[in-house]
């Protein structure tokens, strides 16, 4: 069977590490922190657009962020902003959109990224993903990419 690629999106955090600017009514993910007239989050979803069908593209947010999600993002459909009523971390996101992806579709490859990351090649990022996706395509296994730590980090 063919596998189809979906991306999930977690947009639920708080953004209390960028404190005064993002608050708990309007995290990070939301605001234009780089001046570039758009929010964290519409720059992911718009760098995934180019990889990825719009149809297949989830949101996971918190219940209190969905009207910021569908104001933020007019084209995503209902049924792909996925709200939880509490925040349960990274772990507990991903299995939840994981379980509705799969009874959408039981073969498929999902990329699962943070709405608020800083991607300067965008190029280079795009290229990446689909050779992961087609790594993955080819094969039973999960593939995660990152960057080269250059310190120890507790963060995410």
């Amino acid at each position: 069977m063919k596998h189809s690629d979906y991306c999930v999106i977690m947009a639920g955090g708080i953004g209390s590490r960028f404190w005064p600017v993002s608050t708990t009514n309007t995290p990070k993910q939301f605001i234009d922190m780089l001046g570039l007239g758009k929010s964290l989050l519409q720059l992911t979803y718009d760098r995934f657009k180019k990889i990825i069908p719009a149809d297949n593209i989830l949101i996971v947010t918190s219940e209190k962020y969905k009207t910021l999600v569908m104001e933020q993002l007019p084209d995503v459909k209902p049924d792909n902003v996925l709200t939880e009523p509490m925040r349960r971390n990274t772990a507990p996101c991903i299995s939840y959109a994981n379980f509705v992806i799969q009874s959408r579709r039981k073969n498929a490859n999902v990329v699962i990224t943070p709405s608020d990351h800083l991607i300067i090649d965008e190029e280079a990022f795009v290229s990446n993903i689909q050779t992961g996706l087609g790594f993955v395509s080819a094969r039973d296994v999960l593939l995660t990419i990152g960057i080269k730590p250059t310190r120890p980090d507790t963060g995410y």
